[in-house]
């Protein structure tokens, strides 16, 4: 993905450095616009050195082509500017191009989204809300500031999000295409966890970003879409139409799945699931005195969901995932005969570069009698619009 990044100036720019690494690191390719303001908070070179390209700042800059902000604007498959200042925000409302910023702005037809920062009182003015409520009508995407502290030294709502929130915010696809429109896609996500006590769990190393990136890449190319995700720090976009459901363990992932399958036309099953629970759970925190000779917990094995579940007739599709360390392919394909399902995902978690809570994945699609697909080291995101692609034309 093409990513303009638009800068003006505000205390929370420091952050998007962070954000800028990020989208770099992630394998897009960035270039930066900075309002002159913007260039006295984080200097011109700290972008350019992590973006290994010149930062824009006037009509000067050169692209090699005469009209240098069309160059940049016609270049972009998204836009984002970050952190927007009400001021910016009201000549993207009124179309004011009086400077190369938001002439490069008014000048693109790319996907544009909008991280605003300001002070609480500015944020709460109608006049700003007016401004945002009409970005929204023009289908700018907003991301809204958070309430925490703010640089006056006084908390209230106008402070930048977090790094991850604003990360999996930019990293939405961008997408014209709504192949999987009229189409209703459960997402399961995150790994389970099992009660021992009331303080301790058997879970596993499941972060959730498959499942996210499968979720978000659904509703970009138009499913409507539930996700159902176990305990993880990840989050949607407050603006998001994902429908998401919370569960803690096997039971309750299963009873999710009873009720929203009734509807649904792909299954998608990118959590870690416990195999196993304890089959008597305390009550109560389990102090070391009570095991001092050791520690045994009896176990019970958990249904398999997938070689269980009721399948609907409506179901059409129904995807796997293995998750493997060794005989990757051997396991994936065994794992799609005995539960029936027209795709494994295969990825060698013992790779500490594509495994457990990190941003990159490498996988190998499997289905029946059809040759397997590699994908070679890429984003999660990128992952998964490959992975609906082919979803979306076997629906068809």
């Amino acid at each position: 993905m093409k990513i303009l990044f638009v800068i003006t100036g505000g205390i929370a720019e420091y952050k998007v450095v962070e954000a800028v690494r990020y989208q770099v690191k992630a394998g897009n390719a960035v270039k930066v616009v900075m309002t002159k303001m913007a260039e006295e908070f984080v200097t011109p070179l700290t972008f350019a050195t992590l973006t290994n390209e010149p930062v824009y700042d006037d009509f000067k800059s050169d692209l090699g082509k005469p009209v240098a902000h069309v160059a940049l604007a016609d270049w972009a498959d998204q836009v984002v500017v970050a952190p927007a200042t009400a001021n910016f925000i009201a000549k993207m409302v009124l179309g004011i191009a009086d400077d190369f910023a938001s002439t490069v702005v008014l000048a693109s037809s790319a996907k544009k989204r909008v991280l605003p920062a300001m002070n609480v009182n500015m944020w709460q003015n109608p006049a700003v809300q007016r401004n945002l409520t009409q970005l929204k009508a023009d289908g700018v995407e907003i991301l809204e500031p958070v309430v925490g502290e703010l640089a006056e030294g006084y908390s209230g709502k106008g402070r930048f999000p977090s790094a991850e929130v604003v990360n999996q915010f930019i990293s939405q696809p961008v997408s014209s295409s709504q192949q999987l429109a009229g189409y209703k896609v459960v997402v399961t996500a995150g790994g389970t966890r099992e009660a021992i006590d009331p303080v301790r769990f058997i879970g596993n190393r499941s972060s959730g970003k498959m499942g996210f990136a499968l979720a978000q890449q659904a509703a970009a190319v138009g499913a409507t879409v539930t996700l159902i995700t176990g305990p993880t720090n990840l989050s949607l976009d407050t603006q998001s139409k994902i429908k998401r459901i919370d569960i803690e363990d096997v039971a309750e992932l299963k009873a999710a799945l009873d009720q929203e399958l009734k509807n649904a036309d792909v299954l998608i099953m990118a959590a870690a699931v416990s195999d196993y629970r304890v089959a008597k759970v305390s009550t109560h925190k389990l102090k070391k005195h009570d095991f001092k000779n050791g520690l045994q917990l009896e176990l019970v094995e958990n249904p398999d969901i997938l070689a269980t579940l009721d399948r609907p007739d409506r179901l059409k599709y129904v995807v796997g995932f293995a998750a493997e360390t060794d005989d990757l392919l051997e396991n994936a394909t065994g794992k799609m005969q005995r539960k029936g399902l027209n795709m494994v995902v295969a990825n060698d978690v013992g790779n500490p570069e594509i495994g457990f809570n990190v941003d990159d994945n490498a996988v190998t699609i499997l289905r029946p009698d059809q040759r397997a697909k590699v994908i070679a080291k890429q984003s999660k995101l990128k992952i998964a619009e490959a992975i609906l692609k082919i979803v979306s034309e076997e629906l068809k």
